[in-house]
């Protein structure tokens, strides 16, 4: 009996040192391995590809978007914006062409901040597709510095970049706060952007061409029959082609209740497009702010798929009732404040969004 004892008390004295030397290895690996996303409670991450030029912002498993700023574009922009469910709200031309979508514009980009007349250089125009012996003519705008970032149930991103002319000269030094939100379905971008004028003043004269804007995805757009041709402010022809409307089924609403196609030229504090996609519906709204120069802004919205608030082209919208021509002396700043709602709720009304608006009216 006495051996039979001892040989028991030998096994279960294995058996836990078994245990504890597994509980250790396990204590190990978690203090060396890199924690997982809800350890480290990182709801939304941003991920800097420096080689790649880009900072994606992941929500979840899922990439929502991503700053880019290659050295073939001619400002940076947040491309792609995609809804929950990896469903891309923006054109893919010209970074990544898509079956059936519209070519024009190779200059509307994702989601971008520009102006079509600083100093009489046209920055929004500006694309692969100018002749080199007209580029003496727009101006752009390089990326310089990542700031900092931060993860968490926010994700953040600070940014830095130079207005240039055609000789290098810079005429802006822009800083840009960018953060990343989610309530429920809705998915958020605050854009926050300080422009300083350097050593010249620099004018923004009146220009239809501005100045935050998205360029939808083809599904998003309103159907029409109509074959366009838009000219810019110096007179360049665009021709809008006729297309097939299958699967096309957007719509605008704006804040004082205006739709469709008759959301261009008006003023208000917000614009929502909505359509389907992928069988969801999707509504992308834009906020204007309070405190931005020339609020509540004109609306630069088409049907062919143009998503834009244009605060500062006032004479052109009203049909020369209203002249603004914004003015910054050397040294003085501006700032400009947009939100971005992307959700995928059935319907988000009128009253939903004037709550969101309210809400970020407090934002600084």
């Amino acid at each position: 009996m006495k051996l039979k004892s001892i040989i028991n008390f030998l096994i279960i004295s294995v058996i836990f040192g078994l245990i504890g030397c597994s509980s250790k290895v396990k204590e190990e690996n978690t203090t060396n391995s890199e924690p997982s996303m809800e350890e480290k409670d990182e709801n939304i991450k941003l991920i800097n590809k420096e080689a790649d030029r880009k900072v994606e912002v992941w929500f979840g498993d899922e990439l929502f978007t991503a700053y880019i700023y290659p050295l073939d574009l001619e400002k940076p922009v947040l491309y792609p914006i995609n809804a929950p469910g990896n469903i891309a709200i923006t054109r893919g031309f010209p970074l990544d062409p898509r079956p059936g979508e519209r070519v024009d514009h190779p200059h509307h980009v994702g989601n971008w901040f520009n102006y079509g007349d600083v100093n009489g250089l046209d920055f929004w125009n500006n694309s692969y597709d100018i002749p080199v012996e007209k580029k003496s003519e727009y101006g752009k705008i390089k990326h310089t510095d990542i700031v900092s970032s931060s993860n968490g149930d926010n994700g953040t991103l600070e940014v830095k970049a130079d207005w240039l002319n055609n000789e290098g000269e810079v005429l802006l030094k822009e800083e840009t706060r960018f953060t990343f939100s989610e309530n429920g379905n809705s998915r958020i971008i605050d854009r926050i952007v300080k422009l300083t004028a350097q050593e010249k003043a620099v004018s923004f004269k009146d220009n239809k061409e501005g100045a935050f804007a998205i360029r939808m995805a083809r599904e998003l757009e309103l159907p029409t029959d109509e074959e366009l041709i838009l000219t810019d402010a110096k007179g360049n022809p665009t021709e809008v082609a006729k297309m097939d409307n299958t699967g096309v089924s957007g719509d605008y609403l704006n804040s004082n209740g205006t739709t469709g196609g008759d959301v261009w030229a008006k003023r208000a504090n917000w614009c929502k497009l909505f359509g389907k996609k992928n069988g969801k519906t999707i509504n992308v709204v834009i906020v204007d702010h309070p405190e931005n120069p020339g609020y509540p802004t004109y609306w630069h919205s088409r049907k062919y798929g143009l998503f834009s608030a244009n605060p500062l082209g006032q004479e052109v919208f009203s049909k020369g009732k209203e002249v603004l021509n914004f003015k910054l002396e050397p040294g003085q700043s501006t700032t400009f404040r947009y939100r971005i709602v992307v959700n995928t709720d059935d319907e988000l009304g009128k009253e939903a969004i004037d709550q969101v608006a309210s809400a970020f009216a407090q934002v600084q």
